[in-house]
């Protein structure tokens, strides 16, 4: 198991306002090839509304537990994930993680022959009365970084060299899953050598996640994750801007041409909020090696797989079973 470090990654940034695509795409395909993790500033989201949503995530984490647990989680994964609802590294993780949280994820009506796919479905809302317009608010917030996430997939089609409209096909983000999930950490002090993790260490599963924090620091990279012993490196809070890594499923995608680097979060005894939005293709795309990273010398690492298929497998492996609070309430 790795120690804590106290030496910070340096980590390249893309300007998304900057006209020099050919620049970006360097740089992006810099940090793939690196690290997995950049981040990604001017952006086009407001620094007064990111604010605004960081306001309204600390309400409604600090409403009483019994007002939560009434939007817990759904099998959609909609609503709150208590305390040590997940674990991501069951190896080094004695318990869960030091984390609570909320998933919103596409907004689609019970008539919606849509609402039928596994990452589909109406979400959970706290009461208006409770929060007023707080579902207003994460709902714009939802719809704007949907399309940040979009703009940063072009650049990854570029240097990956396919054409930069590959990911804004129909069966890519014509229908995407797109999830944002507001995080808690309460303060707890992490302490690895007893397995006790604000997140254990882990790789996202999807294409990309891009993350907003506050200025409390804790997020870390492990960039050789085979490396005996790890050695982990901070991240820096960058106020205003995104960090965004790449997912499992576009290492998978890449042949393993870019990385889905190892992170985790340490507490360090400070409240942390962060807000994470995963963005993954359709339901029905296939995910199968691209014809730009496979060779005669370098065939294809993985088979093919649909992407419901393998989301669904991934957030059941990290999820505690919802039985379990049910068997609580009881």
């Amino acid at each position: 198991m790795g120690k804590q470090s106290t030496q910070f990654s340096v980590l390249n940034c893309i300007d998304l306002s900057n006209s020099d695509i050919d620049q970006s795409v360097r740089l992006l395909k810099q940090a793939c090839l690196d690290s997995g993790f950049f981040y990604v500033v001017n952006h086009g989201i407001s620094q007064e509304f990111m604010d605004e949503v960081f306001t309204q995530s600390e309400k409604f984490f600090s409403l009483p537990l019994e007002e939560k647990m009434k939007i817990l989680r759904n099998e959609k994964h909609r609503g709150y994930t208590p305390v040590l609802d997940e674990l991501l590294d069951p190896e080094n993780q004695v318990r869960g993680d030091y984390k609570e949280g909320y998933y919103i994820g596409v907004e689609k009506g019970e008539d919606d022959p849509e609402s039928k796919k596994p990452f589909y479905g109406q979400n959970k809302w706290p009461a208006p009365d409770v929060l007023p317009g707080w579902r207003e608010t994460m709902e714009k917030f939802h719809r704007e970084t949907l399309e940040v996430g979009k703009a940063v997939a072009k650049i990854i089609a570029l240097a990956l060299d396919l054409d930069e409209t590959f990911f804004d096909q129909p069966k890519m983000f014509g229908e995407p899953i797109a999830t944002l999930r507001l995080l808690h950490y309460g303060g707890q002090i992490s302490d690895p050598s007893k397995g006790l993790y604000g997140a254990g260490a882990h790789t996202d599963y999807g294409l990309i996640t891009l993350l907003a924090t506050d200025d409390v620091s804790g997020l870390q990279i492990c960039k050789n994750r085979d490396a005996k012993p790890q050695i982990w490196e901070d991240v820096a809070p960058l106020k205003g801007a995104f960090i965004v890594n790449l997912g499992d499923m576009l290492e998978r995608w890449s042949n393993c041409v870019f990385k889905s680097t190892l992170h985790r979060v340490l507490g360090n005894g400070q409240e942390r909020y962060s807000i994470a939005y995963f963005l993954e293709p359709s339901h029905d795309c296939l995910v199968e090696c691209l014809p730009t990273c496979k060779s005669d010398s370098n065939p294809a690492k993985f088979p093919p797989i649909l992407c419901q298929d393998y989301l669904t497998q991934r957030y059941k492996d990290t999820h505690a079973d919802l039985k379990i609070y049910k068997k609580q309430q009881a």
